[in-house]
C-alpha cells in the first residue's frame, strides 16, 4: 500500500525517532475504511498490520501524524489487543489509552489522560480498568438496553452515562481481527518486528519503551513445540465453515450453509547443509510437525535445499517422514520461497528448518515459521523466530 501522507510521516520518524521509523516498516501496511478515525494497529491472521484513512490522516499536523503513529506502535509492544479477553471492549480501549497516552507528546486535542478521569499517570492497562469498572459490573442496565450484542461489545460499565462520552484516537475495533492469534504466537510476531527494529536503529530504544521492550526481548519459557502447533493452526483451519452463499439444506436461508475447507497444505523446508545436519534435531522436528498433521488433513511438500532444490517428497498428515539428505555447501535460502510462489494452490504457510545463514527474499507473504538451529540466525524481518532446542 502506498499512502503518500503516511510514508511522509514514516520517513520523518526515520530521521527523529528511528526505532518508532523501523518498527513501522516492519508492519503490513493497508488502506481502510476506519469510521473517521486516522489510522489502527492490529495482529490479523498473524501478521502485525497497520491500517490508514488517507483523509483522516491527512487532517492531523505532522507532529499529531507521528505522536499517533507511535501511539499505535505502543499498543503492539503492550499486546493490548490480545490481553482484553473477558473484559468489556469499551472500557479496555480506555485503559488501553490512558496507559500509553502520558508518554506520547504531541497527540491530537481529544486523546485520553488518567486525570480527565480522576486517576494517576503510570499505571498499566489492568489497573486502569480495574479503576474505571466498578466491581462485579455486569453490564449497563441503561441507555440502548440490557444485553444486546453492540452494548455489551462497545457499551461498558457506565455505558449509558459519562464514559460513553470518551473516544479513542486510533480504531480499536480492528483489535476483534487479533481474536483468532493465540497470545504466545502473537508475542513471537511482535518480538520479531521488535528485534529488526532496535537492530535498524543501532539498538537505540526510547526511554518511555525501554521497559517493555526489555521484557519483551526475554528468552520466552514458551516450549517450541507449543509455538509450532499454534503457528499451524493460524496458518490454516480446517473442517466445516458457515458461509451465507449456500443454502442450508434443513433451513434454506435461515441459516448458514455448511461448506468444507480445502486440506491444509504446508511447504516444509529442510536445510540441508551441515548446520543442520543432527539426527536428534531433525527427528525432533519430524516427530511434532507429524502429531499436529495427523488430525488436520494436511498434505505437507519437503523440500531438501542448500544453495538450490535438491528432493522435493510429498507426504498426507498421516505418514509424513521426512527422510535424511546429505548435502553440505553453501545455503540460499531464496530457491524454497520461489517454489512456494509457483505452488498451485499455494500453502498456507512456511516453515523453514534452518541455521537462517544465507540470502532471503527481502519480502514474503506466505506466513513463514523460521524453525532455526540453537545459534541460527533469522535471515530477514519478516517471518517468526522459533529456536529449535532438543
Amino acid at each position: 500500500m502506498s499512502v503518500p501522507c503516511l510514508e511522509n510521516a514514516v520517513v520523518r520518524l526515520l530521521r527523529e525517532r528511528p526505532f518508532y521509523g523501523h518498527f513501522l516498516l516492519n508492519l503490513r501496511r493497508e488502506e481502510r475504511d476506519l469510521r473517521g478515525k486516522p489510522a489502527g494497529v492490529t495482529i490479523g491472521n498473524g501478521v502485525p498490520t497497520l491500517a490508514v484513512e488517507p483523509a483522516a490522516f491527512r487532517r492531523l499536523s505532522a507532529g499529531e501524524q507521528r505522536a499517533v503513529l507511535e501511539h499505535l506502535v505502543k499498543h503492539l509492544l503492550h499486546l493490548h489487543m490480545l490481553r482484553r479477553k473477558g473484559r468489556n471492549l469499551h472500557d479496555w480501549d480506555v485503559a488501553c489509552d490512558l496507559a500509553i497516552n502520558p508518554s506520547t507528546a504531541g497527540l491530537p486535542d481529544d486523546a485520553l489522560y488518567p486525570d480527565q478521569f480522576g486517576q494517576p499517570a503510570g499505571l498499566a492497562a489492568e489497573e486502569y480498568y480495574d479503576l474505571l469498572v466498578p466491581p462485579f459490573d455486569i453490564g449497563n442496565l441503561e441507555g440502548s438496553g440490557h444485553g444486546a450484542a453492540e452494548q455489551e461489545e462497545r457499551g461498558g460499565a457506565g455505558a449509558g452515562g459519562e464514559d460513553a462520552a470518551f473516544s479513542t484516537l486510533d480504531d480499536h475495533a480492528l483489535w476483534n481481527e487479533a481474536d483468532s492469534t493465540p497470545l504466545y504466537l502473537a508475542e513471537e510476531m511482535v518480538r520479531s518486528v521488535t528485534r529488526a527494529s532496535l537492530n535498524a536503529s543501532d539498538g537505540e530504544t526510547p526511554a518511555e519503551v525501554r521497559d517493555v521492550v526489555e521484557e519483551l526481548l526475554r528468552p520466552s519459557p514458551l516450549p517450541w513445540r507449543q509455538i509450532l502447533r499454534q503457528f499451524i493452526a493460524t496458518a490454516g483451519r480446517i473442517g466445516r465453515k458457515s458461509t451465507w452463499m449456500r443454502e442450508h439444506r434443513r433451513f434454506g436461508h435461515d441459516t448458514p450453509g455448511a461448506r468444507k475447507r480445502r486440506r491444509l497444505n504446508l511447504l516444509v523446508g529442510i536445510d540441508v547443509s551441515d548446520s543442520t545436519d543432527v539426527v536428534e534435531l531433525r527427528e525432533a522436528f519430524a516427530r511434532e510437525l507429524l502429531q499436529i498433521a495427523r488430525g488436520r488433513e494436511a498434505a505437507i511438500t519437503v523440500l531438501y535445499a542448500n544453495s538450490k532444490i535438491r528432493r522435493i517428497e510429498a507426504f498426507s498428515g498421516a505418514v509424513f517422514q521426512p527422510g535424511r539428505y546429505d548435502g553440505g555447501g553453501f545455503t540460499d535460502l531464496r530457491p524454497v520461497f520461489e517454489h512456494a510462489k509457483s505452488m498451485h494452490p499455494p500453502p498456507a504457510a512456511v516453515i523453514y528448518l534452518t541455521d537462517g545463514v544465507g540470502p532471503a527474499p527481502e519480502r514474503m507473504e506466505l506466513p513463514t515459521l523460521w524453525v532455526l538451529t540453537a545459534k541460527g540466525e533469522k535471515p530477514v524481518p519478516w517471518g517468526i523466530e522459533l529456536r529449535l532446542e532438543v
